[in-house]
């Protein structure tokens, strides 16, 4: 049967020959809203206009700048959620590895609190 025990390999969408779009992050959602806005401003434009030419250059304009803008907007996202799961990690390293010692910042608010009390 086809499916089972053969490993075919995936094929991925090259977008310009150069850009994976399977393996870079944000550029498959970059790709469809732009295609997405591409389509609302040249049907819009040809709505409004009647120009087929026109809208169709538009178009093009209306995909570029979405593709763009959803591009750095999803890669500055990205980016704050590798530095928030770094700090993270760090943190939890840094508990594990003090827990139970005389580093330990909880540990010194218990003692403090104790000889307040």
């Amino acid at each position: 049967m086809a499916g089972e025990g053969d490993s075919e390999p995936e094929k991925s969408f090259k977008l310009l020959g150069f850009l994976d779009v399977k393996s870079v992050p944000c550029a498959r959602e970059s790709v469809l809203y732009g295609s997405l806005g591409s389509l609302v401003v040249g049907l819009g434009h040809f709505l409004a206009t009647s120009r087929v030419r026109r809208s169709c250059d538009f178009a093009v304009g209306g995909f570029i700048c979405t593709m763009l803008g959803y591009w750095f907007y999803c890669r500055y996202n990205l980016a704050q959620q590798r530095i928030r799961q770094r700090m993270l990690k760090e943190g939890m390293r840094n508990k594990i590895l003090f827990e139970g010692s005389s580093f330990d910042p909880e540990k010194k608010e218990t003692g403090s609190e104790r000889s307040n009390s």
